[in-house]
């Protein structure tokens, strides 16, 4: 078994979870549109450096404007509840909310991709689902704008990343990247005139640690697919629970609720299921499952790679 690709990913996902710790310090001082919009401005060098060495021929124009205008919308509100998720909710309570995310694209592979989804991910499914709710304990606790700002992203994720493989034969990568930033960059900087705070000069130098965090685990998360299977490497995902939990506790001074335990154990479990059953099978649709949660330009623009196969339209149900 090649172990570089998992190794990789782990690799990725503690920069990812380092990455949203510095959003959540951050985010108890400042507005979601103004991290979100000087952590896009940090992107753009980097995106620079990494777009001079793309030598694929072709313009800038989407093959498909309608679909990349809907990902564009559906990826900067992605970002934006995302960013104000990790600011308000604990850190592990807002990931197993944002877990939910590769559970909603199998099932909006059905109606957008045409992809037949047997009983058995159907199943993975739905109890992937009541995982969510043994978190939110609807009626036993109150829910907030954070529950629901994570729960929007993770549905919001999701659609973007059905869109990305409808149409992710036909348009380049970089296309895929850029449009969110740049959405990003002009919609945040208008909001930014009504919530701006002046920064110490290193909360500036966070951001571009945001930046540059969200640029290197998604070339290393690349790396990782490139060097092993997807059905070994998305789970990988699920490590981010445990930096959260140690992060949480060491950090923030959060503890882990038993809830969120159980509710975190049922959704990766689902999500287990699923990748291993496809992986077994054979199946080209491995993708509903992989990591593709977006939060905000940097790391939205980084996890297109891993999901630009798209599946077969008509593969067999299981």
């Amino acid at each position: 078994m090649n172990l570089a690709g998992p190794l990789y990913a782990l690799v990725a996902f503690a920069l990812y979870a380092t990455h949203d710790v510095i959003i959540k310090f951050l985010g108890g001082t400042y507005s979601p549109f103004q991290l979100i919009f000087f952590s896009t401005l940090f992107s753009f060098p980097l995106v620079t450096f990494m777009l001079m060495k793309d030598a694929t021929a072709g313009h800038l124009r989407p093959v498909h404007p309608w679909w990349t205008a809907l990902r564009t919308v559906l990826a900067s509100i992605t970002g934006f509840t995302a960013f104000y998720a990790f600011s308000v909710l604990p850190l592990a309570q807002t990931y197993v909310l944002l877990f939910a995310s590769p559970l909603l694209i199998t099932l909006l592979s059905i109606p957008m991709l045409g992809e037949r989804v047997g009983i058995h991910r159907l199943g993975a499914v739905v109890v992937g689902l009541i995982g969510v709710l043994v978190v939110l304990r609807p009626g036993a606790t109150d829910l907030t704008l954070g529950h629901l700002a994570g729960i929007t992203s993770a549905v919001c994720n999701a659609l973007a990343s059905v869109i990305v493989r409808k149409i992710g034969r036909d348009e380049r990568p970089v296309v895929l990247m850029l449009y969110p930033m740049a959405s990003n960059f002009v919609l945040m900087g208008i909001l930014l005139a009504f919530v701006y705070k002046p920064m110490p000069i290193e909360h500036l130098g966070g951001l571009g640690v945001i930046s540059a965090l969200g640029f290197v685990a998604g070339l290393v998360l690349i790396a990782a697919y490139k060097n092993g299977e997807a059905a070994i490497v998305a789970p990988m995902q699920y490590s981010q629970i445990i930096w959260a939990s140690v992060f949480g506790f060491v950090i923030f001074g959060e503890s882990l609720e038993t809830a969120t335990m159980i509710g975190a154990g049922i959704i990766i479990f689902s999500g287990l299921y699923i990748v291993f059953r496809e992986a077994r099978l054979g199946a080209d649709s491995q993708t509903p499952v992989l990591r593709t949660r977006s939060r905000g330009a940097t790391a939205a623009s980084f996890r297109i790679s891993p999901i630009l196969r798209r599946s077969r339209p008509h593969e067999p149900a299981e």
